[in-house]
């Protein structure tokens, strides 16, 4: 399928201008090895296993890996980047990469970590927003059971808490105490909070929790983000359901839409447990989806703000194009693009030449602690035909016309 190119994304001298030889090579021998599926595979088991038993991997995962999807281990450990890609007109969308975590003592000490990262993005001039993660503000097993009483109808949001003890009910409480403080202190800070999606059996009650708080932030501009994964056959009808209730509510949508990151395993789940599967039935319905997506936002752009964070060629050139035949600016205030640190450069920093505003979205973290993401970002690389492959070609086709 061809577009029309408005941006040329091909061009490898400005894709890669801020990485060395040396970092060249090393990606180039990465993405080599990522494209080998039953590696990936067995590399991830064996990852996650070492770090379970506590083997010596960390230097080598720090090396390789970690070093090309991720910031680093500390928040100071990312400032150096940071202030690299603004040479380039390249923003930032920092991510603190807790996941998962159990213990309220955990829940509290990320919530300061967040509100610590908001601080620290209000001092930078290329960082306007942050990710986070409801798993790592709230019990997984405490969001699974809220899960299927939460449901956002056409006039408001709804949560029962009644089926909880009393015990829970408080739980919960201070999950949505967390969240707003956090949210709190963006809005105070100007900075943007992108809330991720993540699986399907917890994500009506994230859903649920973001837009309550994006109808209590978003009156004056969109500060809480929604995270809509294409990759589900219902997410469409969400998108323009949540832009109503918006809407009706006086708010701002903010909107990141992606594709996603858990096709296999919500897949694989679906089968175990024999219930309908979520997932589009082919890729090629998923990207009609993703750039209708892209129509209903870039068509009520004066009450949406989107994020269109994809390293899919065509979407991003069918967004920039849609942008033109609007008469909008490629700079529009309510449209930013966004692709994964380590992936994509070809598309971020033309996009950045081209005068859109894009970024990089940035984890940093502990290693153990980002294990999980580096795993599906090895997995997502694999799973998507083609993916790896281009990555592959245009970093040896920069080798080359450097070295000729």
């Amino acid at each position: 399928m061809k577009i029309k190119s408005i941006v040329p994304l091909d061009n490898t001298a400005d894709a890669f201008a801020y990485k060395s030889d040396t970092q060249l090579r090393k990606a180039n021998a990465l993405f080599y090895l990522m494209n080998q599926n039953w590696l990936v595979k067995l590399g991830a088991k064996l990852t996650e296993l070492a770090v379970q038993w506590r083997l010596p991997v960390k230097s080598l995962i720090r090396s390789t890996i970690f070093e090309q999807f991720v910031g680093g281990e500390t928040l100071d450990e990312t400032t150096g980047l940071i202030e690299k890609l603004n040479q380039f007109n390249v923003k930032v969308i920092l991510d603190y990469g807790a996941e998962g975590k159990a213990t309220e003592a955990d829940f509290d000490t990320i919530k300061e970590e967040f509100i610590r990262v908001i601080t620290y993005a209000s001092n930078r001039p290329n960082v306007p927003l942050i990710g986070i993660k409801i798993t790592a503000l709230a019990r997984f097993e405490l969001l699974e059971k809220l899960n299927e009483l939460a449901l956002v109808s056409r006039f408001n949001t709804v949560i029962d808490t009644s089926p909880l003890t009393a015990a829970e009910k408080q739980e919960w409480d201070r999950v949505v105490r967390r969240t707003v403080e956090i949210c709190t202190a963006a809005a105070q800070k100007g900075i943007g909070i992108l809330i991720d999606a993540e699986e399907s059996w917890i994500q009506n009650t994230i859903d649920a929790l973001t837009m309550e708080i994006m109808l209590a932030f978003n009156k004056e501009k969109a500060v809480v983000f929604n995270t809509i994964q294409l990759y589900r056959h219902d997410r469409l009808d969400f998108l323009k359901l949540s832009h109503a209730l918006a809407s009706k509510n006086g708010a701002f949508l903010g909107a990141k839409i992606v594709r996603g990151a858990y096709m296999e395993k919500e897949r694989k789940r679906a089968q175990e447990r024999q219930e309908t599967v979520l997932i589009q039935p082919d890729k090629a319905a998923c990207d009609v989806d993703f750039n209708k997506a892209i129509d209903f936002c870039i068509d009520h752009l004066d009450t949406v703000s989107l994020i269109v964070a994809s390293h899919n060629e065509y979407s991003v050139q069918y967004a920039v194009n849609l942008l033109r035949a609007r008469y909008f600016p490629l700079d529009h205030p309510h449209v930013h693009f966004s692709q994964l640190y380590g992936m994509s450069d070809h598309i971020t920093f033309n996009l950045a030449k081209a005068g859109c505003q894009v970024s990089k979205y940035l984890p940093y973290g502990p290693i153990a602690d980002v294990i999980p993401y580096l795993m599906r970002r090895a997995q997502e690389n694999s799973s998507v035909a083609g993916q790896t492959s281009r990555e592959l070609f245009l970093i040896r086709k920069e080798i080359r016309r450097r070295h000729l």
